[in-house]
C-alpha cells in the first residue's frame, strides 16, 4: 500500500517526510513529484512503508493534522484513472473540419 500526503508545504523535502513517517516504522520509499514545466514541487507526496499495519497507524494518526504550517491530508493512494479514448493528446472524433 502507498500513502498519499496532500496539501504539503512547498518547503517540505523528502527528508522531512522520511523523518515524519519513520516514526511509524521503516519507510520503503518516498517521492515528492515535480511539475514537468516548472520543476517546482506540486504540493503532494507519496510514502510507502514496509509494513501495512505501520502504514495504517501513520494514516490514522496524521490525517488532518498541521505539519509545517499546513493541514495535511493523509490516506491510501489510489491508482490514477486514465481518461477513456483520448490517447497521447490525439483529439477524438473527426466531425466537420473546416
Amino acid at each position: 500500500m502507498t500513502i498519499y500526503i496532500g496539501n504539503l508545504s512547498f518547503q517540505a523535502e523528502q527528508e522531512d517526510l522520511l523523518d515524519l513517517f519513520s516514526q511509524y516504522g521503516e519507510v520503503k520509499s518516498c517521492a515528492l513529484p515535480l511539475d514537468r514545466e516548472t520543476g517546482r514541487k506540486r504540493g503532494f507526496g507519496f510514502v510507502e512503508m514496509n509494513n501495512d499495519a505501520d502504514e495504517q497507524k501513520a494514516i490514522d494518526d496524521l490525517q488532518d493534522v498541521e505539519w509545517m504550517g499546513r493541514m495535511i491530508r493523509v490516506n491510501k493512494a489510489t491508482p490514477r484513472e486514465r481518461s477513456g479514448g483520448n490517447r497521447g493528446g490525439q483529439g477524438g472524433g473527426g466531425g466537420n473540419r473546416w
